[in-house]
């Protein structure tokens, strides 16, 4: 096993060639699946097909409207807190090798988002009645 290790460390460009060829070969396939698909495809324009899909209910004002910050705030906020979920299960699967070091790590990372929800509660990122 060493040996193939070391074998692998020389990195020359003719170690890298398998990897091209399945990259050619995928950007390939890729290319002529849409050309063929693109021709072999039926090609019948109507008006109906033409026209611009909508849902039956009539359109009124525009699409532009400012939405709220709190909206995109609370979006964010969720994303953080779900990885830091997610950064807990590398940990409660090796709790028992990373022993204390390890249990101390994860009390300093958790106190730095407690840390930092306090700071957001306080700011009020999370009231809506504004």
């Amino acid at each position: 096993m060493i040996y193939l290790l070391q074998a692998q460390a020389t990195g020359t460009s003719s170690d890298y060639l398998p990897v091209a060829l399945q990259v050619a070969f995928a950007i390939g396939l890729i290319v002529l699946l849409v050309i063929v698909s693109h021709l072999l495809g039926p090609k019948r324009k109507t008006t109906d097909k033409l026209q611009s899909f909508t849902s039956g209910i009539a359109s009124h004002g525009d699409a532009r409207q400012p939405v709220a910050i709190k909206y995109f705030l609370t979006a964010i906020l969720f994303v953080l807190f779900d990885v830091e979920v997610i950064f807990f299960y590398p940990y409660a699967v090796n709790f028992k090798e990373l022993g204390w070091p390890g249990f101390w790590a994860v009390i300093m990372f958790v106190g730095f988002f407690v840390c930092g929800f306090i700071y957001i509660v306080k700011k009020g990122a999370l009231n809506w009645e504004d």
